[in-house]
């Protein structure tokens, strides 16, 4: 008893001894922001615990803004990013321009062809595919490969890294201080001067990590078609990865009008944290990003997704283990309540003494796991929050759904208590300070609350705003939320020949919502 009683003690002691270092006015003293001529923000950390430093890039697009009929171009391009620029990646750009203006003409005759609905002449089919593909090989004669990245690699870069999600763009790596100018080359050029290099080869590397993530993996194909009968009006129901039609026709010339339409400065926000000096490092930053082209920040308004006034079900039969997953409507994270769910988040999910974790898992023991969390799948556009839990042999989906909505009902009618509501605050403020541990995730965040909020300093005010939630909020946000017309149920029920528990085939390990890609996948 005295053990778990001095568990919270230490931890705000923990916490007020890092409070001094991690609060805004303490990181006001170290941080310098600039916005660029060209629209660009800059976000510069000094933090000189070791000589190194990290950066992250946030390009303020992701799958929500794939145009129609090319699901996945955000993604796509996100791969191309790699490939060097005019004068990385290549033995000889001015003959490789128009070999690969040549394969974009190919492949436009080609496509053409092939998407006749009436009339489509298979022979001259062959033959212009035939010609698309000698094009690409006279193309690839020129690419020295993974050029960029070996650049990285070979000045000390470590985590050389990306993804793409529903809402952002994100690129990330880490060099050693004395690089700090070869890296801000690296990064502006990369987006001043992109090839489009093995477009289509690395468009199969998508296509089968599309085929991996999401058709051989049956939470990877619930996940899509939950989201597909969450949204039916807004982009978050098209998969980031791409539907497989769309893979197998966009092009090269799409993905760069994407590149021109939403890498502009001002859909931009770049951070570094590190062992560097603010006066000395804005002005290198100035003269390498400062090169990037002004244009018009883009238009993001998507379609309102109407009111849900409807359950709606998807259920999927595997030989996997079951899974049973809920999604509730909420605004996006903008709203007055964004804290409200978090609370409630963090009350449901948060460690072994979470609600669901208790009531489903050490106590009923009808699930191997179980949890509630927001951000379904983004936070820029009005979203889910989810509840799921894998129901252990013997025991079904509906019996865990039940046992959940028997714990979304107690926070409806029940006000939670004030030791719960200390630890969720206390746990938001450790939460904090450990997301702020390394170089790498302090890039990431202030970069994201910058983009997000216009101001970095959100990133510390959000804990004030969890430490201004009150249990009537809770109950309040509980009861406009989690309605059964509000509700969209995906379930994955096992078929014949059952796996046993644990051996969740290739889907069992992750139940995340993002497709991303790391470099060595990009390339």
């Amino acid at each position: 008893m005295k053990y778990r009683m001095l568990r919270p003690l230490a931890l705000v002691l923990l916490l007020t001894a890092l409070a001094a270092a991690q609060d805004v006015a303490s990181f006001e003293k170290r941080i310098t922001v600039k916005k660029l001529p060209n629209g660009l923000t800059l976000l510069i950390c000094e933090r000189p615990e070791a000589p190194v430093f990290s950066f992250f890039t946030l390009v303020d697009a992701g799958s929500a803004q794939d145009p129609m009929r090319q699901t996945g171009l955000a993604h796509m391009f996100e791969h191309m990013a790699f490939k060097g620029t005019d004068k990385i990646g290549t033995t000889d750009y001015a003959a490789e321009k128009p070999a690969l203006e040549k394969v974009e003409t190919a492949y436009a005759a080609y496509i053409a062809e092939r998407d006749k609905t009436v009339g489509r002449d298979e022979a001259k089919l062959k033959q212009l595919e035939k010609t698309w593909k000698d094009a690409i090989a006279a193309a690839d004669k020129y690419v020295v490969p993974n050029q960029f990245g070996k650049i990285v690699e070979q000045n000390g870069g470590q985590d050389l890294n990306a993804f793409t999600d529903y809402d952002e763009t994100g690129y990330h790596y880490s060099l050693p201080s004395n690089r700090l100018e070869l890296w801000a080359y690296l990064e502006s050029e990369r987006f001043l001067h992109p090839v489009l290099r093995e477009f289509y080869k690395e468009r199969n590397v998508v296509i089968e990590e599309r085929r991996l993530r999401t058709d051989s993996n049956p939470i990877g194909r619930l996940l899509e078609q939950f989201g597909a009968a969450a949204f039916e009006a807004h982009p978050y129901h098209r998969p980031t990865v791409g539907w497989m039609s769309d893979l197998n026709s966009f092009s090269a010339t799409d993905a760069k009008e994407f590149f021109d339409e939403y890498y502009v400065p001002a859909n931009m926000v770049v951070a570094v944290a590190g062992d560097v000096k603010a006066e000395q490092v804005m002005p290198i930053l100035e003269k390498y990003f400062g090169r990037l082209p002004p244009s018009h920040k883009p238009d993001e308004i998507t379609t309102t997704e109407p009111p849900q006034n409807s359950e709606r079900r998807v259920e999927l039969k595997e030989k996997t283990q079951p899974l049973y997953l809920e999604g509730y409507h909420r605004p996006d994270y903008r709203s007055k309540d964004d804290a409200v769910y978090d609370a409630i988040t963090d009350l449901m999910s948060e460690g072994r003494t979470s609600r669901l974790y208790r009531a489903l898992v050490r106590d009923k023991k009808i699930a191997s796991f179980s949890a509630g969390f927001t951000g379904l799948p983004g936070i820029k556009y009005p979203h889910l929050f989810a509840f799921y839990a894998f129901p252990l042999p013997g025991h079904t989906t509906q019996e865990v759904a039940d046992a959940i909505h028997v714990e979304i009902e107690r926070l409806k009618k029940e006000n939670i208590s004030d030791d719960e509501l200390k630890m969720i605050k206390t746990r938001t403020k450790a939460n904090l300070i450990r997301s702020l541990g390394d170089n790498e995730g302090l890039a990431n965040q202030l970069a994201t609350y910058q983009t997000r909020y216009g101001d970095w300093r959100e990133l510390f005010r959000s804990v004030d705003r969890i430490d201004k939630v009150t249990k009537a909020d809770i109950r309040r946000v509980a009861n406009e939320t989690f309605n059964d017309t509000n509700r969209t149920v995906g379930v994955i029920e096992t078929s014949t020949g059952a796996v046993q528990s644990g051996e969740q085939g290739s889907g069992g390990q992750d139940s995340g919502n993002q497709a991303s890609s790391d470099q060595g996948g990009a390339q």
